[in-house]
């Protein structure tokens, strides 16, 4: 936990530093806001990084920690598929935004074609649909449907995560699974 708590608004790879044992640390603050609950947290120039900036931000300009709880699934993705948040140079069936690509590829129960190639099937099925499964939570189109990131670290060192998911499945509409 951060006091006071900060909004980051780049979350990305490139803003993720090893240290020296190897622990991610968040770096570039540039675009980072202190959040103050007596503030509305509008900005009228959307910052960020194309692929990675939630819809919100993007349509209203409000951010909030939800908006970082997206980069960061979005990052997540990144490092499951080993691909960029929205690359036109895929194969003509994978073009434009991945987040649209992951939540086809996972309707469809074809995880294994997202999966970075390096990694050559050296995976784990089940944490791979996990990580999947996290990602997905914290890239819901409605932030207030997106886990905290106390929640998410919960998920990812595997508590709570059946139960934030099939809540998720109950709660999504037809428009956010798109």
């Amino acid at each position: 936990q951060c006091d006071p708590k900060i909004i980051h608004r780049d979350v990305k790879a490139a803003n993720i530093l090893l240290d020296e044992d190897f622990e991610a640390v968040v770096g570039d603050f540039g675009l980072a806001k202190r959040l103050d609950h007596r503030d509305s947290h509008v900005t009228t120039a959307v910052r960020g990084t194309v692929g990675h900036i939630a819809p919100e931000y993007i349509s209203t300009g409000q951010s909030s920690e939800k908006t970082d709880v997206f980069g960061f699934g979005i990052l997540l993705l990144e490092l499951i598929t080993g691909q960029k948040a929205l690359d036109f140079g895929r194969a003509s069936n994978q073009k434009g935004v991945m987040l649209d690509w992951v939540k086809k590829l996972h309707s469809e129960g074809k995880l294994n074609q997202l999966v970075d190639k390096d990694l050559k099937n050296n995976y784990d099925q089940g944490e791979l649909e996990e990580m999947v499964q996290v990602a997905l939570l914290c890239t819901q189109f409605n932030p207030s449907h997106r886990p905290k990131m106390s929640e998410v670290l919960r998920m990812l060192e595997g508590d709570e995560l059946a139960e934030k998911w099939e809540a998720s499945q109950r709660s999504e509409t037809p428009r956010s699974r798109t």
